[in-house]
């Protein structure tokens, strides 16, 4: 406020003899009835601006005062009293109008949260994930700009499963997908969910397939309980491939919920492919593009005999395979593909040495010296492919799972997903999704 002191500025400009009173009080009847006009001045007399006191002290109140401050407003989400909560969704905490000093969540045990606070005390969020079934607790303190405190309870409750399922990462010969491991261009990835999935088209979204180089994809359901994944076209050697299954906290339909989450990566070796022709009798091999060797092979004799469960094709199905396993010895017999031991082209269970599987239903390149004599001229097996003990050898001990076997110029159907043929499937039909 303006001090009001000597007021004889205003009188600057006024001549004559008259006396100290008169002039004092023609100033006081000028100052009531006049106003200033000097320039950058306001419109009001210096009295109207201020209430002196008779010593010439102010005594006015300011002409603003500052607003009051807000106070800290915290929010959280899921909001307090929230059910059906999906564990896997992280709590969060924000705060306005301040900044937060702590955050506690906690379980009906007691056991608290792990979480991080924001550096400049705007946010929290929890950095675990929570349990299915289960009751927390949210305490958050915040302070506004004076310090004063504010505090936030809630309680938030996460969804209870009908059901959990697993996935598990497998060859689809079932055996185990070996993290780090190096497979063959013809390589055929398994996710295998340990509960019947009513809801495969959401599981297929929670289930991601990177690779480097980038290769074009697809899953492709051959049941409710598994998924293969294949590329277009071979894998390029020296692909790395990730998979995630990120399954927990997601509802994979009638309250089967993911049991955790799962992933595993893998590496693409040197191109290995085989090429089985059932008229020359040859099996002939690359490496890189680069030709190894031919081995001269007895394949299936073709044509069908009665079995168990109906007709059995004695033929070696035309089509691309894949290496599925080895096995030295590998045990055979007829009765294990349902054809009776004691029927005219039935065998007993034997070991056979030096046996690369490549088909889910019993086809191997084995080693049969009694076939010898027919092994690069005539075709006698029950659909393996016969081998002589060296050829049989290099090829058990030179392949990997994965490696591409392609046969040729067979009769009989071709060789279907179902028996390990995945990539006999043409890409439009396997894009399609399969059993879904």
């Amino acid at each position: 406020m303006q001090r009001v002191g000597n007021t004889g500025r205003g009188f600057a400009s006024w001549q004559g003899r008259t006396t100290a009173a008169t002039v004092s009080i023609v100033a006081l009847i000028g100052l009531s009835a006049c106003t200033s006009s000097t320039k950058g001045g306001t419109s009001q007399s210096p009295v109207a601006q201020s209430s002196s006191g008779v010593d010439g002290s102010s005594s006015a109140p300011s002409s603003s005062s500052a607003p009051p401050v807000a106070a800290a407003v915290i929010t959280s989400l899921p909001a307090d009293g929230a059910k059906t909560v999906n564990p896997a969704t992280p709590v969060t905490v924000n705060v306005a109008n301040g900044k937060l000093t702590s955050v506690k969540l906690t379980n009906s045990a007691g056991k608290t949260v792990s979480g991080a606070l924001a550096a400049d005390g705007s946010s929290w969020h929890s950095t675990e994930v929570l349990g299915y079934s289960k009751i927390y607790q949210l305490t958050a303190t915040a302070q506004d700009a004076e310090g004063r405190p504010t505090v936030k309870h809630g309680t938030i409750t996460t969804v209870t499963p009908n059901n959990q399922t697993m996935p598990y990462f497998k060859t689809i010969y079932g055996t185990d997908l070996q993290r780090g491991a190096t497979y063959g261009v013809g390589m055929i990835a398994e996710v295998q969910f340990d509960e019947p999935v009513p809801d495969r088209r959401a599981a297929e979204k929670l289930l991601t397939v990177t690779t480097t180089p980038h290769v074009s994809g697809a899953w492709y359901w051959t049941d409710d309980h598994t998924a293969h994944w294949r590329p277009m076209t071979f894998y390029k050697t020296g692909t790395t491939v990730h998979i995630d299954a990120k399954v927990y906290g997601a509802n994979l339909g009638g309250g089967l919920y993911g049991q955790s989450d799962t992933s595993t990566s893998f590496k693409i070796g040197a191109k290995h492919v085989a090429i089985a022709d059932a008229k020359t009798h040859q099996v002939k091999v690359w490496f890189n593009n680069k030709f190894q060797r031919s081995m001269p092979t007895s394949m299936g004799q073709g044509g069908y005999v009665a079995g168990k469960n109906g007709q059995i094709s004695l033929w070696t199905m035309p089509g691309y395979y894949t290496v599925i396993n080895h096995e030295n010895p590998a045990t055979m017999s007829s009765d294990s593909y349902g054809l009776p031991a004691n029927s005219p082209y039935g065998y007993a269970p034997e070991k056979v040495p030096y046996a690369t599987k490549i088909s889910i239903d019993g086809i191997y390149l084995h080693e049969l010296d009694t076939t010898v004599n027919q092994q690069g001229n005539t075709n006698v097996s029950h659909g393996c492919l016969n081998l002589n003990y060296t050829n049989a050898k290099w090829y058990y001990e030179n392949s990997v799972v994965g490696d591409v076997v392609k046969v040729i110029n067979s009769g009989g159907p071709t060789i279907q997903v179902f028996q390990g043929g995945d990539w006999s499937l043409p890409w439009t039909q396997w894009v399609k999704g399969g059993n879904v």
